[in-house]
């Protein structure tokens, strides 16, 4: 499914209403029906229910306003509590206003939060209208205050877009926001409900297309968008090892025994047919304990037992006969070895994938990339991103989407910035976000978990694009898995490799629950 910045969706708006002639008021009496159709999913029949709607300025403002005329007309017990004068309210909002005072309901303007903690003591539930989208500064006064009043109640709350407070494009939280139960976006989800901690404040996600034509809500400019179903290839009868992926894993050094291990054993784990460890010679014996499947070529190596630079040749023939290279996983940041990297970079002609010290060693030089034909994949952490983009962690964080448009762009490099739901960014602009995963997941290992994984979807015949992103999404279903059998706290790297089959077969079976693919439709 697309998403939407702030901007893409006030052009959207404009369009329906200019282009196509649907009336503002059509737009929002939709709104209203969904949000309504959600509220009963949330709490059941409303007839006899005290719902509080708090309605600001703005259109938001005028979509709780339809909500709460709708709710009155299933027989619930409605109360509307406004945040900003009246007068600010202009076309449907409007409208809406003076439908509501002519029903005679409840109507209140607040001047301080605690004129409400009465009735929200005694809600069955609350319904957050009083900021869009378009909250353009941090949340102040009595708004805040009415925000902290909602969170203190402990009641079901559904917000109407976007939690009040969560900043569209990114997902920041400004000042403060709302903590919603549920959530329903309208013409398309935006950024910042998918985005992290936007994300966790809105509860689960539902998204109403408001009678937006498909030409809107799949234009070719929406160039963000969850990262949906990818099909796993056959498995043909008659397959053997070296036809569904036979991957060169260049790893491992005298201090990181479980890189090397994690990322070659994905790769089997996830479907893939050989795993060849191309590692320190003195580092082998120890990794073989564990990894008896994996085939090991031992190589040359420093004083510091990294590898050496004399190893160039060898690795470069094996990455020759290989279907892919997966470089970086432990190999240390000794500086021989970083030197090798890079020269590995410029000269493996197949498709490659650097994770972990691999990318710190590329992002000093990151020319060396542009030379490559063959498809490019980077898996940056926050700080590896920072490294690449050459930006500070607080800056990428500020603007991931925008920090890894930019930095795949000019590295002509398919990139997975790794974290809360994972974004996985293509060289043409476009940006997948990923939605399996979870906190538990943030664990030594795990990384190098998902560089073997995406070696292995590219093994068995998806695109370098179709790999990676659906990889990043086994990785994560695999994370989800292991939180679902032992809890999210004390989740190890080898718990995620151990539950890869797991989310492969329900993968295959189709019993994978749809919202990791999309926000549900109302």
């Amino acid at each position: 499914m697309k998403l939407a910045t702030v901007e893409q969706m006030r052009e959207m708006d404009r369009r329906a209403i200019e282009d196509y002639g649907i009336a503002e008021a059509i737009l929002m009496e939709n709104a209203a029906h969904a949000a309504l159709k959600v509220l009963e999913n949330q709490i059941g029949a409303l007839a006899g229910r005290k719902i509080l709607v708090f309605s600001g300025a703005g259109n938001n403002g005028g979509d709780g306003l339809a909500l709460a005329r709708l709710i009155h007309s299933k027989g619930g017990s409605v109360k509307v509590f406004l945040t900003a004068s009246p007068k600010k309210y202009t076309g449907a909002a409007k409208t809406n206003y003076e439908i509501v005072c002519n029903l005679s309901l409840d109507v209140q303007l607040l001047s301080r939060a605690s004129e409400a903690r009465q009735d929200i003591l005694h809600a069955d539930a609350v319904v957050d209208a009083i900021f869009g989208t378009g909250l353009a500064r941090d949340v102040k006064g009595l708004a805040a205050e009415v925000i902290e009043l909602i969170n203190a109640a402990g009641k079901p709350v559904l917000s109407l877009d976007i939690p009040s407070g969560i900043c569209g494009n990114s997902g920041r939280v400004m000042g403060a926001a709302v903590r919603a139960d549920r959530t329903v976006a309208f013409g398309l989800p935006k950024i910042g409900n998918l985005l992290y901690p936007g994300y966790e404040r809105g509860g689960r996600l539902f998204v109403s297309h408001i009678s937006f034509p498909p030409g809107l809500i799949e234009d070719e400019s929406l160039t963000v968008a969850t990262n949906g179903r990818i099909a796993l290839p056959t498995r043909r009868a008659e397959a053997y090892k070296g036809s569904v992926g036979d991957v060169l894993f260049v790893a491992g050094s005298g201090n990181y025994f479980g890189a090397p291990y994690f990322s070659a054993m994905a790769h089997l784990k996830s479907g893939g047919g050989y795993a060849r460890l191309a590692a320190p010679a003195s580092v082998i014996p120890f990794i073989a304990q564990s990894g008896r499947e994996i085939v090991y070529l031992p190589q040359r190596e420093t004083a510091a037992f990294s590898l050496s630079l004399k190893a160039k040749p060898e690795i470069l023939a094996l990455a020759e006969k290989s279907d892919m290279t997966v470089l970086g996983p432990g190999l240390s940041l000794h500086d021989e070895t970083e030197k090798l990297i890079r020269e590995l970079c410029g000269a493996i002609a197949r498709p490659l994938l650097i994770d972990g010290d691999g990318i710190t060693a590329v992002a000093e030089r990151p020319e060396v990339l542009l030379k490559r034909k063959a498809p490019t994949i980077l898996t940056p952490h926050a700080g590896e991103m920072a490294k690449l983009s050459k930006k500070t962690v607080s800056e990428v964080n500020a603007d991931k989407i925008g920090a890894l448009r930019e930095t795949a762009a000019k590295l002509k490099a398919l990139i997975v910035f790794k974290g809360a739901h994972s974004l996985i960014g293509c060289p043409d602009g476009r940006v997948y976000v990923n939605l399996t995963g979870n906190p538990g997941m943030a664990t030594a290992g795990s990384g190098d978990v998902l560089a073997g994984c995406i070696a292995a979807m590219l093994g068995l015949g998806l695109s370098a694009e179709a790999a990676t992103r659906k990889g990043v999404f086994l990785h994560g279903l695999a994370g989800d898995i292991a939180a679902r059998l032992k809890g999210q706290d004390g989740i190890t790297a080898t718990d995620i490799l151990e539950c890869l089959p797991q989310a492969l077969k329900e993968d295959r079976e189709g019993a994978v629950d749809e919202a990791y693919w999309a926000p549900r439709e109302v």
